[in-house]
């Protein structure tokens, strides 16, 4: 037999374009007790006898199985599924984002000064920020003296001097 033709027609059945004529052929081929190799594998589905069919206790042996997969069911413990919604599997990010928040916030108010001495930018401008010479910054005089010539202004730091 012509195993070019018997491919062709393997072809056609698995996209269920064959004749019952042409399915009885495929048949026929497969019952040979010598197949080539790479045809062997499609001989259990062209050979099924008709004891191997349904059968008429089908049903009752289908309604069976499903009362013993039932039975095995109720003694298994049901686990329930939660619904995971966007804001919960977002949520870590959110939390994330709040102490980075936080972080910022902090850091900047400690980089502000803590008196309203600065008021304006001329304010600012006449003073130098140095920060690593201790002998820039003027006597510090406690608030709660009430000496006309001693305000807060005076406290920061020293004046530009002109060299």
């Amino acid at each position: 037999m012509d195993y070019k033709y018997i491919e062709q027609l393997l072809e056609r059945y698995f996209n269920a374009e064959t004749s019952l004529e042409e399915e009885q052929m495929l048949r026929t081929f497969f019952s040979q007790k010598e197949l080539p190799a790479d045809m062997q594998q499609w001989r259990a589905l062209f050979t099924a006898d008709d004891e191997e069919m349904l059968g008429d206790d089908f049903d009752a042996r289908i309604m069976e199985a499903i009362a013993q997969q039932e039975a095995a069911d109720e003694e298994v413990p049901v686990v329930k599924a939660r619904e995971v919604t966007l804001t919960k599997r977002l949520l870590p990010l959110f939390k994330a984002a709040a102490v980075v928040a936080i972080i910022l916030t902090l850091g900047g108010a400690l980089q502000a000064p803590f008196d309203n001495s600065w008021n304006t930018l001329d304010d600012y401008a006449s003073y130098e920020q140095t920060l690593d010479s201790v002998a820039a910054v003027s006597p510090v005089q406690a608030e709660n003296i009430t000496d006309a010539a001693a305000d807060s202004t005076n406290v920061l730091l020293a004046p530009k001097q002109k060299q």
